[in-house]
């Protein structure tokens, strides 16, 4: 509670205001919380983000960074580092899955919103320089596989794998860990889905990037068409993706050349994030 009232009496003092309404705003798998204020007609969101496990400044960098590629995400009004508070800019309270949920079979409203997220999306890959964020490498690919068997076959089933079960699982990983290291590299959201882009104007606004890191060009697609949250047939990715790759080829960027070899690219991204999915969850 404590830090409930150093957070509200420094808002306060961002927006100079003397009477402020502050609601819960998001729910969120870390240590950060997300409030929305209301102060003078006018929403925000603050973040509380305690310095002792979480880090604000790469939420600010990547806002910055994102930002000047051209792309929806929140404003940073006003931050004090040391106590892990930001001041930021309101999306709105709409997520993509909502809005698809709410839509249900219309096929125009989820066109529209997936193509405006592959749009956002090439704007921050054409954006990426190496060097910029963290790398995608081996290590941080393998540790995220290794989840699987540590805490869903081994924690979660109770099962030991056998030496032979154990090899035939190292082969995989190391086929999925070829294909994704051979990936062209660009800018990664890495948590590129439904419940992290916002029905907002322009769409979609963006949250949730603090981690984005420079990696393979399929991943975030991956995230959004084979999301854990809600589900496509096979013929409405390939549509959404070939118009993807069909931007993506216009504005430069390095995909395969030939569709077929990217949507092969697509689908072991796809294998290595569900993996990891399942040893997380």
């Amino acid at each position: 509670m404590d830090r409930l009232h150093a957070l509200q009496d420094w808002a306060a003092r961002q927006l100079d205001a003397d009477a402020m309404d502050i609601a819960p705003a998001s729910a969120d798998a870390s240590f950060r919380r997300y409030f929305r204020v209301t102060a003078k007609g006018r929403d925000y969101i603050l973040m509380d983000a305690p310095p002792a496990h979480e880090d604000c400044r790469p939420f600010v960098a990547v806002a910055r960074l994102f930002g000047d590629a051209g792309v929806h995400v929140p404003q940073v009004l006003g931050q004090d580092l040391e106590q892990g508070f930001l001041l930021l800019t309101d999306l709105g309270n709409t997520t993509y899955l909502a809005a698809l949920n709410a839509a249900g079979s219309d096929a125009a409203t989820a066109r529209a919103l997936y193509l405006a997220s592959n749009d956002a999306l090439i704007r921050i890959q054409q954006a990426s320089r190496p060097g910029v964020l963290p790398e995608y490498d081996r290590a941080l690919l393998t540790r995220e596989l290794m989840l699987f068997p540590e805490w869903y076959i081994g924690k979660h089933l109770g099962v030991t794998m056998s030496a032979d079960q154990q090899a035939l699982l190292d082969k995989l990983f190391g086929r999925i860990l070829a294909n994704t290291l051979a990936q062209p590299q660009v800018y990664v959201h890495r948590d590129w889905h439904s419940r992290n882009l916002m029905v907002s104007d322009p769409n979609p606004g963006i949250l949730d990037f603090q981690d984005a890191v420079y990696g393979p060009i399929t991943y975030d697609l991956a995230s959004i068409y084979r999301d854990a949250y809600i589900q496509w047939d096979e013929e409405q990715q390939l549509d959404w993706v070939i118009r993807y790759w069909e931007k993506a080829r216009a504005a430069h960027l390095p995909v395969r050349e030939d569709f077929g070899d990217f949507w092969r690219d697509f689908e072991w991204m796809g294998a290595q994030r569900h993996i990891k999915v399942l040893g997380i969850f």
